[in-house]
């Protein structure tokens, strides 16, 4: 053989290599923007669509179950959430309004939602915006609920935030189950649909089931929309924004649905969210009976630290170390 057909030899043969390689990049790509589409459908389905089904939430050990009920009535999204184990909850939504229905206490609790990262609508920010921070890939195709489900991974890009996999229905987009794993793969925590039926459904059927309220007591939260700019919160993982400023007036009932203790008081929440996980830091008047320190629960990291006369609460979503970052750096600097 010549030594020029050698070197054409060679030529043709990096040009197939990096013909193989721009083909498996493009399928990537391809396989990638695939993937944020899903994520498109599941945004919206779980707005947009008609839907009622059981579905189960598991945490360690810890496993409740619920029931669902969601319509869009014209522009208006009701929904009825009902817990059945435990102590009897149910919630009523129309739009941002929610009210609580807690029979033991004869109590209804009338207040604005916040946060509306709530199963099925986890995913609240747009594919590209995720994608900055996720890597987003399409799985398998398998089952769920007897609904054929489409596979959704998103791995993180740094430490300060966990994955998450999402099955979605291949007909609707509606999300089946979600699961949040941590770094090495370990599933800290899973909701999912055990039933569910995706069409038509009554105006009835997420009306409350509680009608004979005489004696009953109606509990209003009292929320604002405050500028807490004398709070800072210096470091928080990327990607995550402030979407929420509230103060809100608990009642002893209300304090105790909520995150801290069951005693009434004026509660100021700062809440930061990357689309998926939310991050909320809670502020308010110092109480020398509690005990700093932290505490994970499944996928939820807690931090309780006392900072001069006041009382902060951290609480996400994210790895402990996110939490770290975000308490520690936390300051008040009243500007009057």
């Amino acid at each position: 053989m010549s030594q020029t057909q050698g070197g054409w030899k060679k030529y043709v043969l990096v040009l197939c290599c990096l013909a193989a390689s721009s083909a498996q990049a493009r399928e990537a790509a391809a396989d990638a923007l695939e993937a944020q589409e899903w994520l498109s459908k599941i945004r919206a389905a779980a707005q947009r669509l008609n839907y009622a089904g059981t579905f189960v939430y598991q945490q360690g050990t810890l496993m409740r179950t619920s029931r669902i009920t969601h319509m869009l009535d014209g522009h208006n999204e009701v929904e009825k959430l009902e817990v059945l184990d435990g102590q009897p909850r149910e919630y009523i939504r129309n739009n941002e309004e929610i009210i609580s229905y807690i029979p033991e206490r004869r109590t209804l609790l009338v207040e604005k939602r916040i946060i509306k990262d709530v199963f099925p609508a986890l995913v609240a920010a747009t594919p590209a915006q995720l994608a900055a921070h996720y890597a987003i890939q399409k799985g398998h195709v398998g089952r769920v609920a007897g609904h054929d489900a489409q596979l959704v991974m998103l791995e993180p890009r740094d430490k300060l935030r966990y994955g998450y996999r999402l099955w979605a229905d291949r007909k609707t987009g509606l999300l089946l189950r979600a699961q949040t794993v941590d770094e090495s793969g370990r599933v800290l925590e899973q909701i999912a649909f055990t039933q569910v039926f995706i069409g038509p459904i009554d105006r009835a059927q997420v009306r409350p089931s509680y009608t004979q309220l005489k004696g009953w007591r109606v509990e209003n939260t009292e929320m604002n929309h405050v500028d807490l700019s004398d709070w800072r919160v210096n470091r928080v993982p990327a990607g995550f924004a402030k979407i929420q400023e509230v103060q809100r007036l608990l009642s002893e009932a209300q304090a105790e649905e909520a995150v801290a203790s069951p005693a009434a008081r004026e509660l100021s929440q700062i809440v930061f969210s990357d689309g998926l996980a939310a991050i909320s830091v809670f502020i308010e008047p110092g109480s020398q009976s509690r005990t700093e320190g932290s505490l994970q629960q499944g996928a939820l990291n807690i931090v309780g630290k006392r900072l001069g006369d006041f009382w902060l609460t951290i609480v996400g979503e994210v790895p402990a170390e996110a939490i770290g970052l975000v308490a520690n750096s936390i300051e008040y600097k009243p500007t009057k």
